[in-house]
């Protein structure tokens, strides 16, 4: 990496990461507060925001943390949170679409609609939410990364899981085509995060999801990798 690009990298940064209250989102939050970087983000759940808010501040009084009650389904409450970080603490340097679900096991047809709807709904469409209100400004800034998460599933296939492999799939074409769209200086990016021992996970791995690495294991070199990206990087697949 060339130096300037080794110092910017140590810069203290704004990343925004999407399902920050659980899971990879809150251990990627926490391992960037350690990092001496400002933390934004939302997840659905209120208690999760409040319990990982209370825990980032602790790390390092001196660094300024956003979280939001969002579900990232909802364009309108994206938009909204999107407004308000961008008006209270400007553009993001790093953005991270993280927030993710996955059907139970089961054949397509016996997949229920709601079910399908939700896992569509979340991973295509919120993070289709968070680009279309964060990217103009992005764009006005001329610098940013933004980190769409995909998986080993958006690049193969299994059974019994198809609502979430199509989903990951169309976030590995979405980056891509987006990646056409930016001018210089920005970066989409599709990144798997690996196999780690999640509540996703378990949801179509059991128990031998715990043979997998945990989030905080996972956390530091996830972190180094995203923090590294650069406008170079722009329409690349990579993994963690």
């Amino acid at each position: 990496m060339a130096p300037e690009a080794a110092a910017a990298a140590t810069k203290r940064k704004l990343v925004f990461v999407t399902g920050i209250g659980r899971g990879l989102g809150r251990a990627l939050a926490v391992e960037l507060a350690k990092r001496g970087h400002n933390v934004a983000g939302c997840s659905k759940t209120e208690e999760h925001v409040n319990s990982l808010s209370s825990l980032l501040s602790s790390i390092d009084p001196e660094l300024s943390h956003s979280l939001f009650t969002a579900d990232v389904r909802s364009d309108s409450a994206i938009a909204e949170v999107a407004k308000s970080v961008l008006e209270k603490r400007g553009c993001p340097d790093i953005i991270v679409n993280n927030a993710g679900a996955i059907n139970k096991n089961n054949k397509i047809w016996d997949v229920p609609l709601e079910e399908f709807d939700n896992v569509i709904d979340t991973n295509i469409k919120g993070t289709a939410n968070v680009m279309r209100h964060f990217l103009p400004a992005m764009i006005q800034r001329k610098h940013g990364v933004i980190v769409n998460f995909s998986s080993g599933w958006g690049r193969s296939a299994a059974a019994q899981v198809a609502p979430y492999c199509a989903s990951k799939w169309a976030i590995e074409g979405l980056s891509r085509s987006v990646a056409k769209e930016v001018p210089p200086g920005i970066a989409i990016v599709a990144l798997s995060p690996g196999v780690i021992n999640t509540e996703l996970l378990h949801s179509c791995f059991g128990e031998s999801a715990e043979l997998y690495q945990s989030t905080e294991t996972w956390a530091p070199n996830a972190a180094a990798m995203i923090l590294r990206l650069t406008a170079d990087d722009n329409g690349a697949s990579l993994t963690v």
